[in-house]
């Protein structure tokens, strides 16, 4: 007797303490897609949960109210989202979708007052989501339009893409730098002083989940975390004659700071679905849509891209693979019959389907202290 009465009160206490899903672990699931996001809130840097595209609840603090609840066991919560990313299939997502489910169900995000831990997106300012990858790496050329766009005339255009469909090859993939070159949304594009031939590139961005080498494409989503918008801002203007000169300048073409917007967070893959089927990406300049295309006009499926980029180099989580852009940037001519390129004042608009909007502004770096002669010069003194 004493036995089942020692049974019943623990069942008792269990019920009272909160819902069995609080310990179901492998058995939850969200009752809301949400994004992930870095954020600046009462002035300190915070990784927050993204509801409704409208709302994000600090993660920490968020966590905290959920462990009031005796029912659900104290998890140790990541100080930034490379820490998230790496934890995130190793068991942390279910208590992220505990909290979700906690809010949602207590009705908490149309309360009055709401719980501190829940912010207005408006009112916090938005970071790029990753502070910082341990690398970026770009795909060029990866869009059918994109395809020698920069050539002279549509008919050359069409013959350089009817060359590469009938041969392939493999991914052709640069290392972007990181810190100093990611930027958040809202964060302005600085043009270097004197370089007046700055592109705008929109890309779906893929953050890595778990460690890959050697990869098969038909594996690679398995070590995908999710999906963010990303903009390869570049320069168009190449280096000056003399000294060592190799093919084109990576370096100058995409390296300067704040040529790498990001954000404005990440959407887990669980969320988005096959972005080979999915995939939107458009980029206006003002008023103006500069890029518009799908997945369809992809050269090289994403999961081919994760294929070759591992088979060069062990992709680690959190590090960005970028899939590429379509036409439309401002060096081609076959778009709109001539070049066009950004200048202070504009203002880039871009968008991937399902996953958010980067709205940034471009300005104009003032002119720097003299050099001794090393250093980029201004487009003007080698090009007219």
């Amino acid at each position: 007797m004493r036995h089942i009465q020692v049974i019943a009160a623990a069942l008792i206490l269990v019920a009272s303490a909160g819902p069995l899903t609080a310990q179901s672990g492998l058995g939850v699931s969200s009752a809301q897609p949400f994004k992930l996001g870095t954020f600046e809130i009462d002035g300190e840097e915070r990784v927050g949960i993204v509801l409704q595209d409208k709302v994000v609840l600090d993660l920490e603090a968020a966590n905290r109210a959920l462990e009031r609840n005796p029912a659900y066991p104290r998890v140790p919560m990541p100080e930034t989202m490379l820490d998230l990313i790496g934890q995130y299939e190793y068991g942390l997502k279910f208590r992220l979708y505990e909290i979700v489910n906690d809010t949602v169900a207590g009705n908490r995000l149309g309360a009055s007052p709401r719980p501190r831990y829940i912010h207005d997106v408006a009112q916090v300012r938005t970071l790029a989501p990753i502070r910082y990858p341990g690398k970026m790496l770009m795909t060029a050329v990866n869009f059918f339009s994109h395809v020698g766009e920069g050539s002279a005339g549509a008919e050359e255009q069409k013959k350089q893409v009817a060359a590469r469909r009938a041969n392939r090859g493999v991914p052709y993939m640069f290392i972007k730098p990181t810190q100093g070159v990611i930027i958040g949304n809202g964060d302005d594009i600085v043009l270097p002083h004197g370089r007046d031939r700055i592109d705008w590139e929109v890309e779906l961005g893929t953050i890595i989940g778990r460690a890959a080498k050697y990869v098969p494409a038909s594996k690679a989503a398995e070590h995908i975390f999710g999906y963010t918008v990303i903009l390869d801002i570049s320069d168009r203007g190449g280096r000056p004659p003399g000294g060592f000169s190799s093919g084109s300048d990576w370096f100058v073409g995409k390296g300067h700071d704040n040529f790498g917007p990001m954000g404005p967070w990440i959407v887990p893959k669980e969320f988005y679905g096959d972005p080979m089927k999915n995939l939107r990406q458009t980029l206006s300049v003002g008023t103006e849509k500069m890029q518009d295309a799908t997945a369809g006009d992809m050269i090289h499926s994403l999961y081919e891209v994760i294929e070759y980029a591992s088979s060069i180099v062990t992709l680690y989580p959190g590090d960005v693979i970028g899939a590429g852009t379509s036409g439309g940037v401002g060096m081609g001519t076959t778009v709109r019959g001539a070049q066009l390129f950004l200048k202070p004042g504009d203002k880039i608009v871009a968008v991937i389907d399902g996953i958010g909007t980067l709205t940034m502004p471009v300005v104009a770096e003032p002119a720097p202290a003299p050099g001794t002669g090393s250093y980029l010069p201004a487009v003007s003194s080698y090009r007219k």
